[in-house]
């Protein structure tokens, strides 16, 4: 398949784009000049909220598009493209069974803000990397916003310690998605970074064969189907690297820009 026809290029960010230090290589500005240039949307596809990437890519924010929340809203110059919502019962009965796990910190997130019930120290730390415009509320129950999504953090491993759990409460109606080594999501059952890919597919007017990708972890599986280039980074989860058709150098090597560099802009 030809990569001369790309029209659309997605990247995850933690893992992928941005190095071991959450950092994004200055280089990125120059290579989606280029992008642009030629015609090529780039998009950050993130389980980060939407303020959190308008404040990384700020020199950019007003050109960019963002597929932010795993997916369940997509931005671009201002105006939504796409969102995905989870209903509010669904989101109460998650906040209800995942209060019952130890050592689970919880964050809801609305179009408006996320919110959040803890104040402790760690936690507000780890989340604030993520989640830029955050409020404390006594009880989530009580939050009046459109749900996109609800996060969970467990420093000690989402996969073993809240998937279980979680998976079989709501996983048959829901996405339930490990997105980190110590994150994890629920999300609507249509809800997915490949999904607000492929609406965009339909309603921008590329195709599966034009469309690029990179990720690493499980919330990047759906996207990685629904791109014909699909990469995995060297440091991506073991499961998700068998379903990605390509392999890029780890994030630490700068391995995103590396293969648009080398594929797609044919440079050096």
């Amino acid at each position: 398949m030809s990569l001369h026809s790309i029209k659309f290029i997605a990247s995850d960010m933690d893992g992928t784009l941005l190095d071991a230090s959450s950092q994004l290589n200055p280089e990125f500005y120059d290579v989606y000049q280029q992008l642009s240039e030629q015609g090529i949307i780039f998009a950050a596809a993130s389980g980060r909220q939407f303020a959190s990437l308008e404040q990384t890519f700020a020199p950019i924010k007003d050109q960019m598009m963002f597929i932010a929340e795993n997916g369940t809203v997509v931005m671009h110059q201002g105006k939504e493209l796409y969102s995905c919502a989870l209903e509010e019962g669904v989101a109460h009965a998650v906040i209800r069974v995942t209060r019952e796990i130890e050592g689970a910190y919880i964050v809801l997130c609305g179009k408006r803000t996320a919110y959040i019930e803890t104040q402790d120290p760690r936690a507000l730390a780890e989340i604030s990397k993520y989640y830029h415009e955050c409020q404390y509320v006594e009880d989530l129950l009580q939050v009046d916003d459109e749900f996109i999504k609800i996060a969970i953090c467990h420093f000690d491993g989402t996969e073993a310690l809240v998937y279980p759990s979680l998976n079989e409460h709501f996983g048959a109606d829901n996405q339930v998605v490990v997105s980190a080594h110590i994150w994890l999501d629920v999300m609507h059952a249509d809800a997915s970074k490949g999904a607000a890919i492929e609406h965009l597919q339909k309603t921008l007017g590329f195709t599966h064969e034009q469309t690029m990708s990179f990720g690493d972890y499980f919330n990047d599986v759906e996207m990685l189907k629904s791109s014909y280039h699909s990469y995995a980074m060297e440091n991506a989860h073991p499961e998700v690297k068998k379903l990605a058709r390509y392999s890029a150098p780890s994030n630490t090597d700068n391995g995103v820009l590396t293969v648009i560099k080398q594929k797609v802009l044919n440079v050096e």
